[in-house]
């Protein structure tokens, strides 16, 4: 036998083993994936979609349409028929002449724009079979998008209709399917197959870590955890609560500005979005600047917090940790950054003392901080009675707003890049998620009280009130003119959560006189999150607050780089004097841990969704 021989009966033995080891593993992930489907949550019809209204009104619109303008949806009709024969035509002359390349580039939809990223491999356009498939959808979506556009519709209607279509034919894109996706199909030939089972492999996982419930694993959690390569910054929980750990950091300069700075992050997420890695950490290069830096790690509630609302949150958690601040470091006053919601409720807090005559904050930096909701952006199409009742009757039942159906929403928003690509890269590639701290961080949220979020829900997001005739809280109620404190506003330009223009329409109903208003390029968290270091997004400064949102930007000067330097000086204006560095703690605040405390941390198996304390 020669050596030749040799070697393919080897190989063919070795095809084989790994053949049968493989089947082995399918039905042992075959027998996994049966038991973690079957333990998934019944998610609530109301929850799992917009209510049949909507539709109802599409299609009363759409019969309208037909019967007074008749031409203009046959028009419609025939350009849409006209595409796909084209399409089909081409296929066809290609595969006659026997050549695997489409007869030309064809015109319409599928030419117009930026490219689309799901279409990259060059078989999408050298392929007849492939090319076909992608134009055939492109030419299905164009479709689907003008016949929504030429319904008679309320604004507010037609933007929820024209999302909700556009989120089914995104869902409906052919590099969704195996049999389809060109490059999943080339990844499972050049392994034997095996980039499929390795997708069974982490489609089971990402069930059996979420109960059933299928949520697409975005980031190696093996690769972070919090207190060892994320949240490092060194500090001290130097208060704790039922709502929060105050966490102080250690200084890195011999003085520090008298002024401390209390930062309040979202409450629907863990705090370290601004503590990351060393490299990318507000707090640390905050602490680095000269100044004493606390920052509040909110507690992930349990359903014993069902009654816990709005007002708690602000006299137990804003109120009180800016109290215990400046009690520690013996000042009269602190500045105070609210991100996200964090940033809409400091506007409360902010506020409320106004309206008691309370000095407590001398400055206030918001980060992408909506306070007007009358424009609500993209979230708006999951603000509507059809999802928040169902919300409100899911969080009365279970005393909370599971931290799963607003980690689903606004994975929706951006269905492309936290859905679809995620899970062809896991499911269909093989491939393991990527050691990307940001994307961890992204995972890991929190629930919140059923009394408060529907408070929130219902009172500012809906109503307005807060905007409009004033937000009714305890015995007072609060308008956004109430805010009167020195104000410094960022906002992020590409921002799906809280719309820039949103922000800046906000920041120019405060009632306080020293306003600034910063606009970074990027999103929601790259724009807040954007270093100096990095050289990556610039911002825009500068432009006139007493017009539109565009009449500013067009006004406003755009400079290269992060914001962080120029809000620094900003602060630095607003917060006194060089004084001796402060350690964490004082004689009536001992130490109760070490950053980044216990309330940021997991809960152990078998306890709850949360730590809170009474």
């Amino acid at each position: 036998m020669s050596t030749e021989e040799t070697d393919n009966r080897a190989e063919s033995q070795t095809n084989r083993k790994r053949l049968e080891e493989n089947l082995v593993r399918i039905e042992a992930l075959t027998t996994r994936f049966l038991a973690a489907i079957s333990q998934a949550r019944q998610v609530p019809q109301g929850l799992a979609g917009p209510g049949p209204e909507l539709y109802a009104r599409a299609a009363t619109a759409w019969w309208q349409t037909a019967m007074h303008d008749p031409a203009k949806l046959i028009e419609g009709q025939i350009g849409w028929w006209g595409e796909t024969l084209k399409h089909y035509a081409e296929m066809q002359a290609s595969l006659a002449r026997g050549e695997l390349l489409p007869a030309a580039r064809p015109e319409g939809a599928a030419a117009e724009g930026r490219p689309d990223k799901r279409f990259t491999n060059p078989l999408w356009d050298s392929h007849p079979w492939f090319h076909t498939i992608k134009e055939q959808y492109l030419a299905n979506a164009a479709a689907i998008a003008s016949a929504v556009e030429a319904l008679e519709l309320e604004s507010a209607e037609k933007r929820r209709l024209s999302y909700f279509s556009r989120a089914m034919v995104d869902l409906m894109a052919p590099t969704n399917f195996l049999a389809t996706n060109p490059d999943a199909l080339e990844r499972a030939l050049a392994t034997e197959g095996q980039s499929l089972v390795d997708g069974l492999e982490n489609l089971v996982a990402d069930l059996e870590a979420n109960a059933g419930d299928l949520i697409v694993s975005l980031a190696d959690k093996q690769a972070f955890e919090v207190g060892r390569n994320l949240a490092t910054s060194p500090g001290e929980v130097v208060y704790r609560n039922r709502l929060f750990e105050l966490i102080q950091y250690a200084p890195s300069t011999e003085e520090v500005r008298k002024t401390p700075l209390v930062i309040f992050p979202p409450w629907i997420n863990k705090f370290y979005i601004l503590d990351l890695t060393e490299r990318n950490s507000f707090i640390r290069w905050v602490v680095a600047q000269g100044y004493t830096v606390f920052v509040v790690s909110w507690v992930n509630p349990e359903p014993g917090f069902k009654e816990t609302g709005l007002l708690d949150y602000i006299e137990e958690g804003y109120l009180t940790a800016m109290r215990e601040a400046r009690a520690i470091c013996g000042t009269k006053s602190v500045n105070a950054i609210g991100y996200c919601i964090g940033g809409t409720t400091l506007s409360l807090a902010l506020a409320l003392l106004k309206k008691r005559g309370e000095k407590l904050v001398k400055a206030a930096t918001f980060f992408t901080t909506m306070t007007d909701f009358s424009d609500q952006g993209e979230m708006g199409v999951f603000l509507n009675d059809d999802f928040v009742d169902a919300i409100e009757a899911e969080a009365a039942r279970t005393g909370i707003m599971d931290k799963f159906y607003m980690a689903r929403t606004f994975s929706f928003l951006r269905a492309s890049d936290l859905i679809y690509r995620p899970a062809i890269r896991s499911y269909m590639m093989g491939e393991a998620p990527p050691a990307f701290d940001l994307l961890y961080w992204n995972g890991d949220g929190t629930n919140l009280p059923a009394k408060m979020a529907t408070e929130y829900l219902r009172g500012l997001c809906q109503q307005d009130l807060f905007a409009t005739t004033g937000l009714p809280l305890g015995d007072e109620r609060l308008h956004i003119s109430d805010v009167t404190v020195p104000l410094c506003s960022i906002a992020c330009e590409t921002d799906h959560i809280a719309a820039w223009r949103a922000c800046y329409e906000g920041v120019r109903q405060y009632g306080a006189k020293d306003k600034t208003f910063i606009l970074s390029e990027s999103g929601h968290i790259a724009g807040i999150v954007n270093p100096p270091s990095k050289k990556k997004y610039g911002h825009y400064t500068g432009g006139p607050l007493d017009g539109s949102a565009e009449a500013w930007k067009a006004g406003a000067d755009r400079s290269d780089g992060s914001w962080w330097p120029l809000w620094e000086a900003w602060l630095r204006e607003r917060s006194g004097k060089k004084v001796p560095a402060r350690t964490p703690g004082d004689s009536a605040h001992p130490s109760l841990g070490p950053a980044p405390g216990t309330y940021v941390l997991p809960a152990p198996a078998g306890q709850g969704t949360g730590q809170g304390v009474g």
